[in-house]
């Protein structure tokens, strides 16, 4: 343990003192900071000591130094949380689903007098990093944030730690990260999700059921993991081989040029368990390619419940995904922890039951 009078404990304590001046305001945003000898003569330290603390705050993003002039607070110290805005990020805003989740929050924040701040990610975890540097020089007092990528590691958890130590609570809907499990989630049940589907289509007398999931979030995870899971209550071997897994950036070609090939290659499945609706239209286009009939000879799944999955030609049997509501749970549960409202871990972390919509694109065997 390091001896309390030795330089290292001194300047980390002078650090840790200039930073929480910087979040509760004391120093603001374009402030010029005290001088080092200021600083040296008023905490009894050497200049030495000073700078060692002052590199840690700039390197940090606190403080800024500008040749000749000194150095000053940056505009990670602008939160006074006096703004009336939130912000919101998610992967996309204006399609699919989207549009509705946005809906929801904003009849909350709207309601409450509060304003949105609007940021999409296009599910890039680079994205999400520079949206999160750029809410963090504005003066927002909350945060509701979709993650990108959600399993993938994520490489800037020091901007979350950054929203935490300036005391901007955030929600994550959707998912969340592995690393930041323990934060407040509003989110889907999608291991139960993925069961609840694959387990219709196993009593329609399905047997031969291929699997379509996304690789880099948890959403896809999880709805493997009731897939898997559904085939083995019911006795059914999991075969890896008719599982195709694909990322974002492959996600409008991989999935169906996988597809082609396995029916090419004389692979015989009766049924396609799809991430999302989106993903089983262009299955049930796909399949339409081949000569292959949905329902009559193969059954599409997709999941959301979304526009798409009502409207198609042929109805797609699907799970439901409150949209509107979702944003909404979302909304009111950042309302609370701006208040600073005690809440169980139930409350914090809020997981929504899946339910099961059938509809024609299924058909027993």
């Amino acid at each position: 343990m390091a001896n309390p009078d030795s330089q290292e404990s001194k300047y980390w304590k002078l650090m840790s003192e200039l930073k929480q001046k910087i979040v509760d305001g004391t120093y603001q945003a374009g402030d010029k900071m005290p001088s080092e000898n200021e600083l040296a003569a008023f905490y009894q330290v050497s200049r030495h000591t000073v700078r060692k603390a002052l590199a840690i705050l700039e390197h940090e993003g606190y403080i800024y130094a500008v040749h000749g002039k000194g150095t000053f607070c940056s505009e990670m110290g602008r939160h006074t949380k006096t703004s009336r805005n939130i912000a919101v990020v998610t992967t996309y805003l204006s399609d699919y689903i989207f549009p509705s989740v946005i809906q929801g929050i904003d009849q909350v924040m709207t309601e409450n007098g509060y304003s949105i701040i609007l940021k999409n990610t296009k599910n890039s975890s680079s994205a999400e990093g520079k949206c999160l540097e750029e809410l963090l020089s504005k003066d927002i007092e909350g945060l509701i944030i979709e993650p990108s990528k959600s399993e993938i590691y994520c490489r800037h958890i020091a901007l979350y730690k950054k929203l935490d130590e300036f005391h901007i609570p955030y929600v994550f809907i959707q998912g969340t990260m592995e690393q930041l499990s323990d934060r407040p989630y509003v989110m889907m049940d999608d291991f139960k999700g993925g069961y609840l589907i694959t387990k219709y289509l196993l009593s329609l007398g399905h047997r031969k059921i291929l699997g379509m999931f996304k690789a880099d979030d948890r959403q896809g995870i999880e709805r493997h993991r009731g897939y898997a899971k559904a085939l083995q209550e019911y006795g059914v071997f999991y075969d890896p081989d008719r599982i195709i897994w694909f990322h974002t950036e492959d996600r409008a070609v991989k999935p169906f040029a996988r597809l082609r090939a396995m029916a090419a290659s004389g692979i015989k499945f009766d049924s396609v368990v799809c991430y999302n609706d989106q993903i089983a239209i262009k299955t049930i286009q796909t399949l339409s390619q081949l000569g292959i009939r949905v329902s009559e000879d193969v059954s599409v799944t997709g999941y959301d419940n979304s526009f798409l999955a009502e409207n198609y030609q042929v109805g797609l049997t699907t799970i439901a995904h409150p949209h509107e509501k979702l944003g909404e749970i979302a909304a009111k549960l950042l309302l609370d922890l701006m208040q600073e409202k005690t809440l169980s871990l139930a409350d914090r972390q809020i997981v929504i039951e899946p339910e099961l919509i059938e509809r024609e694109s299924c058909k027993p065997r």
